[in-house]
């Protein structure tokens, strides 16, 4: 726990403790580095990296890859673990450490800005009943995400992002932001499947006609 103090004894930010990791000298960043640099407050810290991963502009198929973690995440937090487990291949997952820091850049105002607002509150909605069923919910989002759909990414993310910091800093009212999200993919997933359902017996209306 002592990576994610700061010297007043509190937890660091998550902020502060993403610009730490990008200083470090090594090459490499591995996802064991990060989960450990966490500590106590891995599960949440390192699903809202990874969420804020996943809002980022990727081609088709991209977040097919960036979503795989957080199905392992979601379904270790619906169990009910206390600490993260991640396969040894996936704590050894590393990414260059300069493109961590550009891609922290990218997103540091918005982050700074949302800790800003986010506080412990309505605490049952993150207890470990709670905490069950958002790792449900997350397992849902990350489906949706690893699905090579392009331009599906952003609301899901988005969704557990808004989840990871109410775990993280125990604050209901992201979680039920992350909720309202969550119903929100929902409506939009059903809306493109009426579509695509719609367009598929157009063309085979079309089909029959001409033949």
């Amino acid at each position: 726990m002592r990576q994610c103090e700061s010297s007043t004894g509190r937890p660091r930010a998550f902020s502060d403790v993403i610009e730490r990791i990008g200083t470090r000298e090594r090459e490499r960043l591995a996802l064991g580095e990060v989960v450990e640099a966490f500590g106590e407050r891995a599960f949440g810290a390192v699903m809202l990296l990874f969420a804020v991963v996943n809002m980022l502009p990727w081609p088709p198929g991209g977040t097919t890859l960036t979503g795989v973690p957080l199905l392992f995440l979601s379904l270790e937090l619906a169990s009910g673990r206390d600490a993260i487990w991640l396969p040894e291949w996936m704590e050894r997952a590393s990414v260059s450490r300069a493109t961590f820091r550009k891609l922290s850049r990218r997103v540091m105002k918005a982050v700074r800005f949302t800790e800003g607002l986010s506080r412990p509150r309505m605490f049952f909605l993150t207890g470990g009943f709670g905490q069950g069923l958002i790792g449900l919910a997350c397992l849902f989002l990350a489906i949706v995400l690893v699905l090579p759909v392009w331009g599906a990414n952003l609301l899901p993310a988005v969704a557990i992002g808004f989840f990871a910091l109410g775990v993280m800093q125990r604050d209901g009212l992201a979680v039920l932001v992350g909720w309202l999200l969550t119903a929100a993919t929902v409506g939009v997933l059903i809306v493109a499947w009426r579509l695509i359902v719609a367009s598929a017996r157009v063309g085979l209306d079309w089909a029959t006609a001409l033949f």
